[in-house]
């Protein structure tokens, strides 16, 4: 016990808890252009070691912790259905594979949310997405205009001096895009909480929406698009009376729906708009391939997988049939229906939703910015999933439990338990 004193004291520490964190998150934002340089074992290992140290600074701040709020129920139930789901997958060892990375990634983020407050977090994501958005401009100015040829090892094709799309060390211009208005989201956070000077809060802006505007991902301005409007609703519900904010509440929920239904209206002209219909088109022939076979199996699903990168049933015969290549969906919905069936996407569902309707009521009421983070992040999360599969692997999924957890720790009904076997009253008035 006396040789384990000092680990234990030094995974507990403070300044362990921030390398820790921004090691985690690099790995997850960088984990594309880890792949191309070295191997996916690099990476699976790289993962692993981070999820098992992770548990063990959850052991050494145990005390720390509150059994009750230390994961989201509905994140449980989604990670013992995919397990499950290893009684019925035609490929039971690709099955446990892909359990074990959504495990582990989980396992990183449930550590960072209970080691890093959400400013510290807020902070950790600016400056790694500072780094890497940086690193990406860089080598696409290598490549699209000082050597003016494609960098193969990274993926980047060297499209900067045409004007785009470029992909940074992302692998695609969407990913990057995705990752960039991630970063807008944060930038600003940082900049309203006066976290970083003028000048880097102005510089970093400024390098997200270039590489934002260069990706020339139609997703990125859906996800403007979206992020903008939900930013104005929520300063309207903020400066709002407390007395009428129900109200104002109830209004703009009807104003989405509303919204929604007339976007998918003049979902033609909006394609056209974007000048997405290509894209669009591969999708819709692609989702309605996969409506097929959701057809045949659709409360259970053909088991979890993650992405497709293997030949599993059935997704070597939705490729074939479309003679295609796909590693995905190309929509989290409709790859959690296809792999665990109506209840993994309800659960599913139920992870986002109830994270984001409780975060959307904390940053209503509370004054600092700083809790305006979550929601618009997992608004982010749910429009990138209309049209990728981000949110099931990787960053996405790290940021979508990172948030689910944050949200849970904020206003929950776990909370209100643990708070009355604590003698403490959960305040979720108007807090600095």
């Amino acid at each position: 016990m006396t040789v384990l004193r000092p680990i234990v004291a030094l995974l507990a520490s403070a300044e362990f808890a921030r390398a820790y964190t921004l090691t985690s998150l690099a790995a997850a934002f960088a984990s594309f252009m880890i792949e191309r340089l070295t191997s996916t074992t690099t990476v699976v290992t790289i993962f692993a070691l981070l999820a098992l140290i992770g548990a063990g600074v959850l052991i050494a701040r145990r005390e720390e912790l509150s059994l009750l709020r230390f994961a989201p129920t509905s994140l449980l139930g989604f990670l013992t259905l995919a397990i499950v789901s290893v009684l019925w997958s035609g490929n039971k060892p690709h099955t446990v594979l892909g359990w074990l990375a959504l495990l582990g990634i989980a396992t990183i983020a449930i550590t960072i949310g209970h080691v890093r407050d959400t400013l510290q977090t807020v902070r950790a994501i600016g400056d790694t997405l500072r780094w890497l958005l940086s690193i990406s401009l860089g080598l696409e100015i290598l490549s699209g205009v000082l050597l003016d040829m494609p960098l193969t090892p990274f993926g980047i094709e060297g499209n900067l001096a045409l004007g785009g799309p470029i992909q940074g060390i992302f692998g695609t211009r969407n990913l990057l895009g995705f990752m960039a208005v991630v970063a807008l989201i944060t930038f600003v956070i940082e900049w309203r909480t006066q976290s970083v000077s003028r000048v880097v809060g102005v510089l970093s802006v400024a390098l997200g929406g270039f590489l934002a505007l260069l990706s020339a991902s139609p997703t990125v301005v859906v996800l403007a698009a979206a992020v903008g409007m939900t930013t104005v609703a929520l300063t309207i519900v903020r400066h709002a009376p407390p007395a009428r904010r129900a109200l104002v509440q109830w209004l703009l929920g009807a104003a989405v729906v509303a919204g929604l239904v007339l976007a998918f209206a003049r979902r033609h002209q909006i394609i056209q708009l974007l000048d997405a219909g290509s894209d669009f088109s591969t999708r819709a022939d692609l989702w309605n391939a996969i409506l097929d076979w959701i057809g045949e199996k659709p409360v259970t699903g053909y088991g979890w997988f993650g992405p497709w990168t293997g030949g599993e049933y059935p997704f070597q015969y939705i490729n074939f049939q479309l003679s295609n290549h796909h590693q995905s969906a190309l929509n989290s919905y409709f790859d959690v229906l296809l792999q665990l069936g109506v209840l993994g996407l309800a659960l599913f569902l139920v992870l986002g939703g109830v994270a984001t309707v409780r975060s959307w009521l904390v940053a209503s009421v509370r004054r600092s910015v700083v809790y305006a983070w979550t929601p618009l992040l997992l608004v982010t999360l749910a429009v990138e999933s209309m049209f990728e599969s981000f949110t099931l692997v990787g960053a996405g999924w790290l940021l979508l439990v990172l948030c689910a957890l944050r949200a849970g720790q904020t206003r929950s009904w776990r909370q209100n338990i643990d708070d009355a076997h604590t003698g403490a009253l959960p305040t979720l008035g108007p807090q600095s």
